[in-house]
């Protein structure tokens, strides 16, 4: 006997402006519980301690998930020079401590060095594994894991206030994986100090902005909650909004369903000009978007079915 799944199907995005003080999956566990969906997820964990863009998957948008992981994000953030933290942000236990405040110009300066593709080291207190524990497990057991440097794509990072000596305001647009509590961190080092995060807001990731998002307390208080809350629930495709489209006949559509790839040579005239060689597109079939795919060796193949032709 099939198993029934509990809870409603629902396929779309929530994008939830995360509060302070939760973790990501307590915000996508209470939201997916106001919803009562049947699947959830999220694309990009928040520390407890920022708030801002989370956006949240219901059923099948899930799938879309990895798209919106490598996707571009943008930080606002607030570094405190003069007290280094084991977490490298403002829930940690002091370190290490400096009397030095850098300047504007020095700052300006330290900046040059966290431009375009950099080395990273995580913070020790991430998910990251070691030995197959994660890194934070064994910090807070005492040991001290060592994390290899990784790449980090850094897009733009700038001063955008000075409040006052101890604190820096900045705004940074990286890719995926990169750490903002390490930025901070290395930043602090690179100005001859040390420092932490104060304050961490992210205000998009991908096609995902400020002016889409919706409160924890909206979806989740019964007075709050419109009287038709799927309203809020964005469709599936609207994550996929950077990746440029491609409208297939429906025996292509077919085909590139049944895992048939279609040569590109057929579809001339119709590749978005701002398609890479060998980049991804979204692939319509009428007004659905069908497929992630990707133009590869002249050829059109499916990466990621995302909905079955009726």
């Amino acid at each position: 006997m099939a198993r029934h799944k509990r809870g409603e199907k629902i396929d779309g995005w929530i994008i939830l402006d995360k509060p302070q003080g939760i973790t990501s999956t307590s915000a996508v566990n209470r939201v997916r519980h106001a919803f009562n969906a049947q699947k959830a997820g999220h694309g990009g964990t928040l520390d407890p301690l920022a708030t801002g863009i989370l956006p949240i998957a219901f059923g099948a948008a899930t799938k879309t998930v990895p798209y919106i992981m490598d996707s571009t994000k943008l930080y606002h953030f607030t570094l405190r020079f003069g007290e280094a933290r084991d977490t490298d942000d403002a829930e940690g236990i002091v370190t290490a401590t400096s009397d030095h405040r850098p300047d504007d110009a020095a700052i300006m300066a330290g900046l040059v060095g966290f431009q375009g593709l950099i080395m990273q080291v995580p913070p020790v207190y991430s998910a990251i594994k070691v030995a197959g524990e994660r890194a934070y497990d064994l910090a807070r057991s005492g040991a001290a894991p060592v994390l290899a440097a990784r790449p980090a794509q850094i897009d733009r990072f700038t001063l955008i206030d000075r409040p006052d000596a101890d604190h820096a305001i900045f705004e940074v647009q990286s890719g995926k994986g990169v750490y903002m509590r390490a930025l901070a961190r290395d930043l602090a080092l690179a100005c001859g100090s040390v420092g932490h995060i104060a304050a961490l807001r992210r205000k998009r990731v991908g096609p995902f902005t400020e002016d889409m998002a919706v409160s924890l307390d909206m979806v989740t208080n019964p007075e709050h909650m419109p009287a038709t809350f799927l309203d809020l629930v964005r469709p599936i495709e609207t994550a996929l909004d950077d990746i440029p489209a491609l409208a297939l006949t429906e025996p292509e559509a077919a085909a590139l369903s049944n895992g048939q790839p279609i040569s590109l040579v057929q579809l001339m005239g119709r590749i978005p000009e701002t398609t890479s060689p060998s980049g991804l597109v979204r692939v319509l079939a009428g007004q659905r978007v069908l497929a992630i795919a990707r133009l590869e060796d002249g050829w059109l193949k499916s990466e990621r079915l995302l909905q079955h032709l009726s």
